[in-house]
């Protein structure tokens, strides 16, 4: 489960990032975002609020757009309503329900931080995930409605084992930073590259996981681990 993504808008990184895989066509949107407030905290839309909602997720080399962060939902009037089905996170992508948005609607979040969450005892350990330099991109999908709406889930995998410390069932669908990979994704065709992506989830640069008591704040109740980037794999 992917539950919690941050954006520090004022940091160097996300912009220095989004050169390095050729997204310079949405460096402007990014500059703008920054004039608006330096942390921005993207949750879910539990409670079916329409706002919560993840901005600037990039849709294509210069575009971007603001999408609910939960993919269930239909037209009401202006706006849409949400439905029940937990759909914040795509995870089953074998599933009918994701076949559309997988090959034909794929954007990108810039983050710089995540949250995860794990079951311990009778609660959950909530664990805040940075880079250890630079930024974090995050595969999602997304749809369109006709009176200009938009809705959104990320991309979620099966779990690694070096991961499921931190959330047993899925690894957030980290996206190399590389401009290939990101030509691909964005490219939004069914290709043997996406697929192996997609099948071989991995974590692209060392992560340092810090146990906290909220995400917002990041508050430590223990001292900060390092996850390392994985191994290429052949």
């Amino acid at each position: 489960m992917c539950g919690f993504i941050q954006r520090d808008t004022g940091s160097p990184a996300t912009i220095a990032l989004l050169n390095e895989v050729g997204l310079q066509g949405t460096m402007p949107l990014f500059k703008e975002e920054a004039l608006q407030g330096d942390i921005l905290n993207f949750y879910p839309a539990f409670g079916g609020n329409v706002e919560k909602r993840i901005t600037n997720l990039i849709v294509d080399h210069s575009n971007t757009i603001h999408p609910t962060w939960w993919f269930d939902a239909k037209i009401n009037g202006d706006n849409i309503d949400l439905g029940k089905r937990t759909t914040f996170n795509a995870r089953n992508l074998d599933s009918s329900y994701w076949q559309k948005a997988i090959t034909r609607r794929r954007g990108i979040v810039v983050a710089t931080a995540v949250g995860e969450s794990n079951l311990e005892g009778k609660g959950k350990s909530h664990y805040l995930m940075r880079p250890k330099s630079g930024a974090l991109l995050l595969g999602a999908v997304y749809r369109v409605f006709s009176n200009g709406c938009f809705s959104c889930a990320v991309v979620t995998r099966p779990p690694r084992e070096d991961f499921s410390m931190y959330h047993e069932k899925s690894i957030p669908f980290f996206l190399p930073h590389d401009k290939s990979a990101i030509n691909a994704w964005l490219s939004n065709e069914d290709s043997s590259f996406v697929n192996d992506l997609l099948a071989n989830p991995q974590i692209y640069t060392d992560l340092e996981v810090t146990k906290v008591k909220t995400f917002k704040r990041g508050e430590a109740i223990s001292p900060s681990v390092l996850l390392p980037a994985s191994q290429p794999h052949c």
